[in-house]
């Protein structure tokens, strides 16, 4: 089975994890003004790779991945919890395919659906019988730095574009989407996973290597297909990056080897939604290979990482998915 048959095959069941959070014996207002729209956001919910990765590295060093179901979930909740804030900061208009949570609630009431997401991140572990102290206490632990890690990089991706930072090297984007994205949606999921398997030190850090170089990959990926996709294909923004002045490793690229980089930061600056000029900003990319150059980069992450955790993790069909992970992150069109 590939990796996207697994999410496939387990997406539906990881749903019906997630969504048992939101049966509440709360009051009717507190479900209209809360838990409703908190329940129909995180229903649309993308592909649920983060919590089955989780359950795929607690198997793949021998454990029950039923014991790792609490820690999937928060991670879940955790990201749900992300977007909303995220989509605020960025004064984003749509995710997959919807209306953002702020505009058709407001953004009051948004910012406290994704407080209540954040809160199960330790709610759900600390609340789970099944799994003994010491193990919550760790697990714990890898959730507070995953959440500080988070918010230290989005702080990064804020501030740069407050300040009209674009005297960024590559270092300062990878750093800053190491943070941002591949804490949570990989390097994170994949050590709590073997941590609740009993892996040994030496697989726990592995994972977690691993997690770190394809959830990088995945961001690349993601920022790629924001600029090549087309209008009314994909669930997101269709070059919302451009418009948003994104500090993309396909931007720092082009700024730092095309002769229009003046031309390419006067448009990230401007916001614009014309779509001429998103096809402007879009070529001058192109003409300087930032985005085969993002392709590259992220090809070259995940084959080193694959090769790493190939020699180290015994052969199992749950190590043979999760490599299989790597190469969908970068060939993923959505």
């Amino acid at each position: 089975m590939s990796f996207e048959g697994y999410l496939n095959r387990n997406s539906k069941r990881m749903n019906k994890l997630v969504a048992d959070f939101f049966k509440t014996e709360a009051s009717p207002d507190v479900i209209r003004y809360l838990y409703g729209p908190l329940a129909d956001y995180s229903a649309n919910g993308g592909k649920r790779h983060r919590p089955l990765i989780c359950e795929l590295a607690c198997q793949a060093v021998g454990g029950d991945p039923s014991l790792a179901r609490s820690a999937a979930a928060a991670i879940e909740h955790f990201h749900t919890a992300a977007l909303i804030h995220d989509d605020i900061a960025d004064e984003s208009t749509l995710r997959r395919g919807k209306p953002c949570m702020h505009l058709t609630q407001g953004e009051g009431l948004a910012i406290n659906a994704g407080d209540l997401a954040l809160s199960q991140v330790t709610g759900l572990v600390v609340n789970d019988d099944k799994l003994e102290d010491g193990i919550k206490l760790r697990i714990l632990k890898e959730l507070v730095d995953m959440t500080t890690r988070t918010i230290e990089g989005q702080a990064l991706d804020i501030g740069w574009a407050r300040d009209g930072r674009f005297d960024l090297t590559i270092q300062d984007y990878l750093h800053m989407a190491a943070c941002k994205t591949a804490y949570y949606s990989g390097g994170t999921p994949l050590a709590v996973g073997a941590i609740i398997g009993g892996g040994s030190e030496e697989e726990i850090e592995a994972l977690r290597s691993f997690g770190m170089a394809a959830g990088l990959a995945f961001q690349i990926q993601d920022d790629i297909l924001n600029l090549v996709g087309k209008p009314g294909t994909a669930k997101k923004d269709y070059r919302s990056d451009i418009t948003e002045g994104k500090r993309t490793l396909i931007a720092v690229h082009a700024i730092q080897n095309s002769e229009q980089s003046k031309e390419l930061v006067t448009i990230l600056s401007s916001h614009t939604t014309h779509i001429t000029m998103l096809t402007i900003a879009v070529d001058i990319m192109q003409r300087a290979g930032s985005l085969d150059f993002a392709r590259d980069y992220a090809t070259g992450l995940v084959n080193n990482a694959k090769s790493e955790l190939g020699q180290l993790l015994p052969a199992s069909k749950s190590r043979d998915l999760l490599l299989s992970m790597a190469d969908f992150f970068i060939s993923r069109m959505s």
